[in-house]
This record gives structure tokens, sequence and C-alpha cells, in this order.
């Protein structure tokens, strides 16, 4: 929400009229209306449509954006590849200035994508307590809880009454990164006792200290935890925010739900990626065509190499073609079919993996349901398609039984690899995305073509 108004997303016909406008002011040089412009849009929406620009407009139109105070907001939206092209010629101390103004988290985030150096140099230009707090952060791993929270967050003494905590509130709500929820600690060190939502604070007489309205049952996450599992938590309890804590369970930061969504966003892309055979770059449409081909190479040579076996194996069965040239006609969807459910039941288990309806202690149930469906599915098509062998083609006589038990052996083999080896490679901890569309449709495809071919000689006395 912006000054009052109702802000929506930037989607479809409204994006775009704001790209052309932002153009047709920039071709004109335009420069006092393009700043109105950018005054009175939300910078995420500036953000999309600057992977819409080439690089020259970037730049004259990111001069205009240096010049407001909502630049810092902007960077921390943009595309890390193409963050990292605009403030490349930026100087330190503007950098520096920058920063500051900016949440401590994204200012962490934005200095861990710098080149170290640059990152060094800015750091220099910072205030000393603006410094340290980033400092601090920078030390987790970005994909950690450490890496994620954000230390601004409202922890109270549990000692306090309700009127004192109401009054902090008041004097620090606007340092806060969240104060829906208030984090009640005891001690000396800190320690972290219990949650209190504002809403409930609220509820009670001024008189009433905090340790005895808080709830003790408060769901915290370690500074090394994993972001996955820290998403899984926000989204399994359905909470706004998760405390970090540290060794001694001080709380320390908070991880809250807008970087979490963030979270989910990539780590689901990343998976997409990879099963689709095409790395885990996040930002591979906005890499160079050299880079984008250079990326994908590695991935497709599992690929290539089951295409050569299976060329291998048609070579073998030749004499058999030659005597039933009509085999050939159902290769191709013979492994057409094998490839696209072994995909199925890939995405499948890798989605009911990481959204944790898949039990890992009942992976032979898991295994056998996906086969039963490849059985299923197998024997409906591969009847379909026998019936269509027969009638297209009724000599050899047992050309239609050929297919359609290729067709059954091929789909019910295919599900079950789908489903097996994404189990198998989460069992050894392994990411699960490895288990990617051309490694399973490889292995179907070998599969497919060689139980076709040794079908057909059997059946068809080759």
């Amino acid at each position: 929400m912006i000054k009052g108004t109702v802000k929506r997303e930037l989607l479809g016909s409204e994006g775009m009229v704001l790209l052309d406008t932002i153009r047709r002011l920039q071709r004109r040089n335009a420069v006092e209306r393009l700043m109105k412009l950018v005054n009175k849009t939300h910078p995420a929406d500036i953000a999309w449509v600057f992977r819409h620009l080439n690089p020259d407009e970037r730049k004259d139109i990111f001069n205009i954006v240096a010049q407001t105070r909502l630049v810092g907001d902007f960077l921390s939206e943009l595309d890390e590849s193409i963050m990292l092209e605009l403030v490349e010629n930026l100087t330190p101390k503007f950098m520096a200035s920058v920063i500051e103004e900016m949440a401590s988290d994204d200012a962490a985030d934005l200095l861990d994508a710098l080149p170290t150096d640059v990152s060094n140099d800015i750091r220099q230009f910072m205030g000393k307590e603006e410094r340290e707090e980033v400092d601090e952060l920078l030390q987790y791993h970005p994909e950690t809880a450490g890496g994620l929270m954000s230390p601004d967050f409202m922890a109270l003494d549990g000692e306090l009454t309700v009127g004192e905590a109401i009054r902090k509130i008041q004097e620090r709500s606007e340092e806060m990164e969240m104060s829906f929820y208030l984090y009640i600690t005891h001690g000396e060190d800190g320690q972290l006792a219990g949650v209190l939502s504002l809403r409930e604070l609220l509820m009670h007489p001024p008189y009433r200290l905090l340790k005895n309205i808080h709830n003790p049952k408060v769901i915290a996450v370690a500074t090394d935890t994993d972001q996955e599992e820290v998403a899984h938590i926000v989204s399994q309890y359905n909470i706004l925010a998760v405390p970090v804590v540290d060794s001694s369970y001080k709380v320390i930061g908070i991880v809250t739900v807008d970087d979490i969504i963030d979270v989910i966003r990539e780590e689901a892309t990343e998976d997409f990626l990879q099963m689709a055979g095409a790395g885990k770059d996040r930002e591979i449409l906005l890499k160079p065509t050299f880079e984008n081909a250079m990326t994908r190479a590695p991935w497709l040579f599992a690929t290539w190499i089951g295409g050569l076996m299976a060329v291998f194996i048609v070579s073998f069965f030749e004499q058999e073609l030659q005597k039933v040239v009509s085999l050939a006609a159902f290769i191709p969807i013979v492994m057409g079919m094998g490839g696209n459910i072994g995909t199925q039941s890939g995405t499948i288990v890798v989605r009911g993996i990481a959204t944790g309806r898949i039990n890992m202690n009942e992976l032979a149930r898991v295994i056998f349901k996906e086969m039963r469906v490849g059985i299923l599915l197998g024997g409906f098509y591969g009847l379909i398609l026998g019936l269509f062998a027969f009638v297209k083609y009724p000599e050899p006589a047992y050309l239609g039984v050929v297919v359609g038990l290729s067709v059954l052996c091929s789909m019910t083999w295919a599900a079950t690899v789908g489903t097996f080896v994404p189990l198998l490679l989460k069992r050894f901890d392994i990411d699960t995305a490895v288990a990617t569309n051309p490694f399973v449709t490889t292995a179907t495809d070998i599969f497919g073509v060689l139980v076709y071919f040794m079908i057909a000689k059997l059946l068809l006395h080759l």
C-alpha cells in the first residue's frame, strides 16, 4: 500500500503500458517527467520494467532512479545480474549512502552480491553502527536463517507490564521490521521465553506482567538452519515471522514472511530448472546467449549419450527392421509415452518430497503406487495403440500385440524409474532435483526401444 491507495501487482497490459511510457520518455530525454513517474511507481514495478530494457536504456533510466529516495529499495528488488551491471560505475561513497538507508538484511544481501573488493570499499564509507550491523549478518551463509534474518525486531523483558510494553512499542515501532509479534525474553542474556501477538497484548490490563500472558510454546530456528527448512516451518505453522536464536537461545533476529516467499520462489525455480536439465541459475534468461548455452550443455550430455545408445540398439536390430519395416513407425511413440510418464512421476515425487507429502519411511508404498499407475495407463494406451497398429498394418498379424505390450512395459518401467530415482537420491541426502528430465527420459528411452525390439523378435519370430 502506497500513500493510502491500494497497490495492485504489476501484470499484463498495465506493465507493458508502463514499459512503453518509460521508453518513450527516455527517448525524448524527458528527465523531469521520468523523475515524477519513478517517484509514483513502486520500486518492484520499476525493477520489473528493467528486465525488459536494453543495457543503454537501463543506464539512462538508472541515472534518474539514483537521484530519488527509492534507489535502495529499487536495487533490492532487482535481479542480481542487472543490479551488478548498474552499480559497477557508482562510487563507493554514493553506494554507502544508499546502503545505509536500506533495511540491514537487504543491505547485507546487496553487499554479499558485489565483488569482495567493491564491497570492502563501500564498507569503509559506512557509519560504524550500520557497518557492524551488516557485518554481523554477512558472517552467516546467505541461504540459512542467519543470512535471511533481520536484526530489527521487538524483544521485551518478561518482567515488564502491559502498559510499559505498549510505551516501548510506541517509541520503537518505526525502527522494527515487524511488530505484530513481540518476543518475550528472560534473564540477563535475553533468552527467548515466549511470544505474544500485538493483538493479545492489547486485550490485557496495563498492570499485568508479560511473563504471565505470553505463549511459552514459541517456534524458533537456529542461525544455521537451511532456508528451505525455515520456509517449511513458516508455511507449516502459518506464522508471519520466525525468531532466530543463537546457541544460548538468545534471539538475534527474525525471518519475515516476505523473505520466505522469495525463498519458496527461488527454491522452486531451482528445482524446476534442474529437473528440466537447465542448471540451477535462476537468472538464466538474463544471461548472454553463449553463457546460456554453456550452462545447459553439460546437462544435455545424458540425453545425447542415451540417444547414441538408442541408435546402437536400433542398428543392432537392423535385420529385423528390414523384415518388418512397419516396426520403425512406432519407435517414436513407444519412447515418447515412456518419457512423458517418467517425467510426470519424477516431478510429482520431487514436489512431494519438497512439501513433506511423501513419507520417506514408506518408499515401497510410493514406488508400487506409481508402478500401478504406470500399468493402468500403459495398459490403456497400449490397447488403443495396439488396435490402431492392427488396423493400419494387418501384416504381420501380431504387430498390434507387440506395440501394445511395448507401450505397457515402457510406461510401467518409466513410472517406476521416475519415482525410484528421486527417492533414492533423497535417501542418500542428495538433491532430489538431480533426477532431471534428461536422466529419466534417457533411461526410459533406452529401455523402451530395447524392450520393443525384444518383444518384436520374440512374437514375430524375426
